[in-house]
């Protein structure tokens, strides 16, 4: 199944979740009040997602004469892909990493670590940064706004099923006890599946951004060479990243605790760099 494709399965798979547990729960006023609810505790997250994340990383703004190589980098390649020239940002630190953000194509932010601009070569950071306008052009943001949402109100649901178990309620018709363990085991497993098809999408979004990467720059092994050098880097000088932001950055700055796979925002590197290493070059 091509990851475009996995997205809007895997957005489906959420919203018949979300309904699911609402029948279950609250009916359709339930669903609609949980959903509400994420909406807004994610429209915040959405449309200053730029401010804030740049804020937490102290990533400091550059221009053409301040990064000269890293702005005609940014600008030719987002030439390439048809893009609006986004701001340009660096992370003070050494661990190499790079993400974008923004809400739409207008107000998109490329952010790159002074790290890894030490490391890579002209080839591998131009992999990168294609990588992160690739992201842009994908409306990535925008789709895991989505995705965070139905996820949220899912464990509102959840919420609101923990305390109708406390309380001997639900809508069952069966007795009450059989009630009562049918909402908490929909307490606890509407959560967990609702992960673990966010950090899918997540993971199905990497792929498509490495893939749209590899085709702004024709070069689909720059970016690969790259995600090597990431990889080995990443874990010599580990990042002090929040979980929160975990999902923007081109290799998961957490990949260095133990986190299974299947929640995960990251796929695994290994499989990522087989998948460009086996592309021709365009």
């Amino acid at each position: 199944m091509g990851n475009s494709l996995k997205t809007v399965f895997l957005l489906g798979a959420l919203t018949g979740l979300l309904m699911l547990i609402g029948g279950l729960i609250g009916g359709r006023g339930g669903v609609y009040i949980a959903f509400v609810f994420a909406v807004i505790m994610n429209f915040g997250s959405y449309w200053f997602s730029d401010k804030i994340v740049l804020k937490m990383y102290k990533a400091q703004e550059v221009s053409e004469s301040s990064a000269p190589d890293l702005y005609n980098i940014v600008r030719n390649l987002s030439l390439k892909a048809n893009l609006p020239l986004p701001r340009i940002f660096i992370i003070p630190g050494e661990t190499p990493n790079a993400f974008a953000t923004g809400r739409n194509e207008q107000h998109a932010v490329v952010a790159v670590t002074e790290g890894i601009m030490r490391i890579l070569s002209k080839e591998e950071l131009e992999g990168v940064i294609a990588h992160e306008l690739s992201h842009i052009k994908n409306k990535d943001m925008l789709i895991s706004s989505i995705a965070a949402t139905i996820a949220g109100a899912i464990s509102m649901l959840a919420t609101m099923a923990q305390w109708a178990a406390i309380f001997g309620g639900g809508r069952s018709d069966d007795d009450e006890k059989g009630g009562i363990i049918g909402l908490i085991a929909m307490a606890i497993i509407a959560p967990i599946a609702a992960a673990v098809i966010q950090m899918s999408i997540s993971r199905s979004r990497e792929y498509l951004a490495d893939a749209g990467g590899a085709s702004i720059t024709k070069n689909p092994y720059g970016l690969a060479s790259a995600l090597e050098k990431l990889t080995r880097a990443s874990q010599i000088i580990p990042m002090d990243a929040k979980p929160a932001t975990a999902h923007l950055f081109i290799v998961n700055p957490l990949s260095g605790k133990a986190l299974m796979n299947l929640f995960s925002t990251h796929p695994p590197l290994e499989e990522r760099i087989a998948r460009l290493r086996s592309m021709k070059p365009y």
